[in-house]
């Protein structure tokens, strides 16, 4: 089924489900919530991915990507950073320790991969570093983030850089970007239910309309402050469950998602999709499917793969 079939049936079904489902349905919204790293909150170690020159960054892909067709530039949360959760012994100091599906994409169709994500970030705290983010800048009960303890897999100008600002450089001072990938959202309803007192079950209707707003602005600045006019794609989440009233939860988040892709133009590629079909064939479970990590809610590699998947379609 074509990418805009889907795109297109996904938000009437969402928007039918919002007049007759009880917003208690967004508490079942478990998808790519980056976990807070244990110390990461408390630690007064100097970010590996900031620096302290006040210059605007000039990031750029490898040498050989002007001869390879291009550039990639890779935006949002854990999901595209590759976040793997707390697995014993990992390196959290080398960022080539995670791979995410921009990297398994930029392989496939021959382009140099910038991959600006971050652990935690919200479509608050992507335009603006102070904002509230969900382990990115800081946290809920913390003044520090991932990005504090531990390098991206790139460097920020600066910690009062933020993600937009990374994207619209990379954009004016990379001529050659064919690729741009954009997904964001999960961790503003995460933070939601944190904060108020029904764990955001009055909140759902603001919550989604900020998404979608803030994901309109995001996706204007990047083509009216960065210039670019190429290929973006929004990827949506997928659900931890695909049956009962879990899946609800996802179809509200994706639904808002997919709505501020397509006012902007841009083409939607299916994370529920991806992992529907394997998870249905154990039970509606995307765990038992080896998509998700067991006990976390990040991709697995084989859940990567079909996200990369999903990203190579909406490419064509």
């Amino acid at each position: 089924m074509p990418v805009s079939t889907v795109r297109e049936r996904r938000i009437s079904r969402a928007e039918m489900r919002r007049s007759r489902t009880s917003p208690r349905a967004l508490l079942a919204v478990v998808v790519a919530c980056a976990a807070i790293l244990s110390g990461c909150s408390g630690s007064s170690a100097a970010s590996p991915s900031s620096s302290s020159s006040s210059s605007a960054s000039v990031p750029s892909a490898s040498s050989s990507s002007a001869a390879r067709g291009g550039t990639y530039l890779a935006l949002g949360d854990s999901v595209p950073f590759g976040y793997r959760g707390k697995p014993a012994g990992i390196d959290y100091s080398k960022a080539s320790n995670f791979t995410g599906y921009p990297e398994l994409v930029a392989t496939k169709v021959g382009l140099d991969v910038v991959n600006a994500t971050c652990p935690g970030e919200t479509t608050a705290s992507f335009t603006d570093v102070t904002a509230q983010s969900n382990g990115c800048e800081n946290a809920v009960n913390a003044t520090s983030g991932y990005r504090t303890a531990y390098p991206l897999h790139v460097q920020y100008a600066s910690a009062k850089e933020s993600q937009l600002d990374f994207a619209v450089q990379t954009l004016q001072h990379t001529k050659n970007v064919s690729l741009v990938t954009l997904q964001l959202g999960a961790n503003d309803a995460f933070i939601c239910q944190q904060t108020t007192s029904d764990h955001c079950v009055s909140q759902v209707s603001t919550l989604m309309e900020t998404v979608q707003t803030n994901l309109e602005r995001i996706l204007t600045a990047l083509r009216d402050q960065g210039g670019y006019r190429g290929k973006v794609v929004v990827v949506t989440y997928y659900s931890m469950q695909y049956t009962g009233s879990a899946v609800t939860g996802t179809e509200f988040l994706d639904g808002a998602i997919e709505a501020a892709a397509k006012a902007q133009g841009a083409t939607v590629a299916s994370g529920f999709d991806a992992f529907q079909a394997p998870a249905m064939k154990a039970g509606g479970d995307s765990q038992a499917a080896g998509l998700v990590i067991a006990g976390d809610v990040h991709p697995t590699a084989k859940g990567q793969e079909l996200l990369a998947e999903a990203v190579e379609r909406a490419v064509g």
